[in-house]
């Protein structure tokens, strides 16, 4: 596999810099002789020019949100298969690093997250973020057991989800003797700290341990390596080294205690641990998930003391080192004299440490990190295997459309399957076709599709009325038969000249579908029925995608959203989620424009309202598998019994659509699962396990009736039918477009990955 590495980087001084150097080589020289590559992508801080080795193919400046956008193209482009993220808020841009989420958000590879801190007291931001970055990815590792509490309960991550895997340490091969003559320290006691000093190490406490030690020790050293973190550094200088060599002199530890005040390069790092008898973390408070020093000094096998936080607790457990009291010298004190003192205690200690130690070094961590990515991508793919049996899918087709279709518009009803000229035409249906005709030539490039957008575009700009409404019915002879249409007609018309406008073929139907949109907006906010209101909401979501710079509209757009909230909450009860007092028709398409809003806005109440919604449609629609539409004879009033009979494709097409516009939203491939269940609703899979669409004629019959199948093959149906066969075509190709990125990637796997 290739991989992708975002992180800070060596020479930058930083812990997470040197963890992903580790955990870059350890992956890809992986003791299972797996022929893996990858890059790393660095994060800078600030103007400082590092010189990077090789394999840093790109950086990006912390506070420059356009290069982290650039980087997620980079990556995409790069042939990697996974990205594998060091997750710290403070190295990354923006409030508590929200920039990175805009690389995650365009970035087209798996994703997998290490990370570095989680706090059980999290801010709003910090957890939304966290929350964000766990829902894209594909893997979320841990170093500590207690982290995996931590996502279950505060940040609702899936426990599958998650992986532990502790934190790396490198394969200490130094013999203590030598490397103390080395250092000339061999007659030397020595006490380890090391890492970026900050007053929440609480190196203080272990100073004032010292007094008494020294006294029955005088060969002592305590050696705090280490320079002041640079935030510290920038906030407050060198106040708290000076702070600390005070204290040395007040309590005259002067040749007991060194603190050099620079960062120590990792090899000599190495051999001063090595070199230790006793290791401290003397952190002032519990809230650290993870740290790297503690696990360095397990894996040298040092006899480690150390307060009680989160990591330390975990990892000092059965043995493998000491705990004190937070703020405690004098009980730091007794535990460094009775370790002194007894030899043989400090001893088992090292021993336990150190064989701990041997299944944390990098080598094995690497292995156990190439494991669980394989394990997470092949439990990916067997979610993303096809779910669409495309061979079941008639061929496209629009004979039928062009059967009901003349120079007026497209013909409302047929008889069987030949237009009824007796009941002429009507905007809602040539709204839909105008949808349905964008769609054919934006999916298939068909041209015939497009030859017939001005039919449909020109009776809509006839219907229009001087006030912005819309007349709906027009007989035969292009008579007007009504003032002002239905609320319905007027927000479906806007859904087709909203949708025309995001995707409009050529500049003259963008500047005539305007000019009637425009001519629109003044009736946008006079609408009262929920379906009106859904169905323009749909409208301008898709104008805003051509227009995302119209505040005015925006704002618009969240004033309707907010109409059908308050629907919602006033309707809704535990055992009834829904908009109204009942279910009736076109009931999907109520939580998909609410759905599309919450696309444009990033207002949670309207994406929970959405979804809620959307799931408690599900529950009353979905039976036995399949898609069991509410009928239309008698619907469903709450509390009362649901109609079975009079199913219309029309809410067939809107549940595919919604389910279409869910997985855009989350990426669930379960929502591409109900969207294929739901086209199967026309080809048989349904109550009466009866297809409605006709092969012969290529139209869609009207509906399910208790005796079978209405076998009239009007506009409504056959547009429904062919609206949704689209919809289903486009999610095919793009879902294929990531099955075959998978099935590449497996026989990568299988080729490279072994056990």
């Amino acid at each position: 596999m290739k991989f992708a590495y975002i992180g800070t980087y060596p020479p930058r001084e930083c812990g997470i810099g040197s963890f992903t150097k580790d955990l870059y080589y350890s992956m890809v020289d992986d003791i299972n002789r797996n022929e893996n590559e990858g890059f790393i992508v660095a994060m800078n801080n600030s103007d400082e020019e590092y010189s990077y080795p090789k394999e840093v193919k790109l950086t990006i400046q912390q506070e420059n949100r356009n290069e982290y956008i650039a980087a997620a193209k980079y990556i995409n482009n790069s042939g990697a298969d996974v990205c594998i993220l060091q997750h710290e808020f403070g190295i990354f841009g923006g409030r508590s690093g929200i920039y990175i989420l805009s690389l995650l958000h365009h970035l087209k590879i798996h994703l997998v997250v290490t990370l570095h801190t989680i706090s059980n007291n999290p801010s709003y931001t910090e957890k939304a973020i966290l929350k964000e970055i766990c829902k894209m990815a594909n893997l979320v590792v841990v170093m500590n057991l207690k982290a995996i509490d931590f996502l279950i309960d505060i940040y609702d991550v899936p426990k599958e989800k998650i992986a532990f895997i502790e934190h790396g340490v490198p394969d200490f091969h130094f013999d203590q003797k030598k490397i103390k003559k080395e250092l000339n320290l061999e007659k030397k006691k020595i006490i380890l700290t090391f890492g970026f000093l900050s007053r929440n190490k609480g190196i203080e406490v272990a100073i004032k341990a010292l007094p008494r030690l020294v006294k029955k020790h005088p060969n002592v050293i305590y050696l705090v390596l280490g320079k002041i973190h640079p935030s510290v550094m920038r906030c407050s200088g060198d106040e708290y080294l000076l702070y600390l060599r005070q204290l040395v002199k007040n309590l005259s530890l002067e040749d007991h205690v060194v603190i050099p005040n620079k960062y120590v390069p990792q090899d000599d790092l190495f051999k001063f641990l090595c070199a230790s008898d006793i290791y401290i973390t003397p952190y002032n408070n519990e809230a650290q998930i993870t740290s790297g020093t503690l696990s360095y000094a397990i894996g040298a096998g040092s006899a480690v003391i150390s307060t009680p936080y989160w990591h330390a607790t975990e990892l000092l457990a059965n043995g493998r080192g000491r705990l004190f009291d937070f703020h405690n010298s004098n009980q730091l004190a007794d535990i460094l004299i009775e370790l002194l003192d007894h030899p043989e205690t400090l001893n088992a200690l090292r021993k336990n440490a150190y064989e701990y130690g041997r299944n944390m070094t990098w080598p094995e961590i690497g292995a156990k990190y190439n494991k669980h990515v394989f394990n997470a991508l092949q439990d990916e793919i067997e979610k993303k295997r096809q779910y669409f049996d495309i061979q079941t899918v008639p061929p496209f087709s629009l004979k039928h459309i062009n059967r009901l279709t003349d120079n007026t518009g497209i013909m409302q009803h047929a008889k069987f399957g030949i237009p009824n000229l007796k009941h002429g035409y009507c905007l809602d249906d040539n709204a839909r076709a105008l949808l349905m005709a964008l769609m054919a030539y934006q999916e298939k490039n068909n041209y015939k599709a497009l030859e017939l957008c001005p039919i449909y575009l020109s009776y809509i700009q006839y219907m229009q009325n001087e006030n912005g409404t819309f007349k709906n019915f027009l007989s035969f002879d292009r008579k007007f038969l009504d003032e002002v249409g239905s609320e319905d007609s007027f927000g479906r018309t806007i859904w087709a000249l909203g949708y025309l406008l995001a995707n409009a073929p050529n500049a003259s139907y963008y500047e005539s579908g305007r000019s009637m949109f425009i001519k629109a907006v003044p009736i946008f906010e006079k609408l009262k029925s929920v379906r009106g209101i859904a169905n323009t909401i749909v409208g301008i979501s898709c104008y805003l995608q051509r227009n995302p710079a119209d505040d005015s509209m925006t704002e618009l757009l969240s004033r309707l959203s907010k109409k059908l909230v308050k629907n919602y909450e006033a309707n809704s009860s535990d055992d009834w989620r829904w908009f109204e007092p009942f279910l009736t028709y076109d009931n999907a398409m109520l939580p998909l424009a609410l759905l599309h809003a919450a696309e444009i806005h990033n207002d949670d109440l309207i994406r929970k309202t959405a979804f809620s919604s959307m799931d408690f449609l599900i529950s009353k629609t979905f039976i036995n598998g399949y898609l069991s539409i509410i009928g239309n004879d008698g619907w469903y009033e709450k509390g009362g019994k649901r109609a079975t009979f009079t199913q219309q494709p029309l809410d067939a097409m809107a549940m595919i659509l919604l389910f279409e516009q869910a997985f855009k939203l989350t990426k669930n491939i379960e929502y591409l699962n109900k969207l294929f269940t739901s086209y199967m609703w026309f080809l048989g899979e349904n109550d009466l396990r009866i297809s409605l669409y006709d092969s012969e004629t290529n139209g869609c019959c009207d509906g399910l009736e208790s005796y079978g199948v209405n076998r009239n093959q009007g506009a409504e149906s056959t547009l429904a039918y062919v609206i949704s066969h689209l919809t289903v075509l486009k999610a095919h190709k793009n879902f294929n477009r990531e099955i075959f990125a998978q099935k590449r990637l497996a026989k990568k796997i299988s080729q490279n990955i072994i056990n």
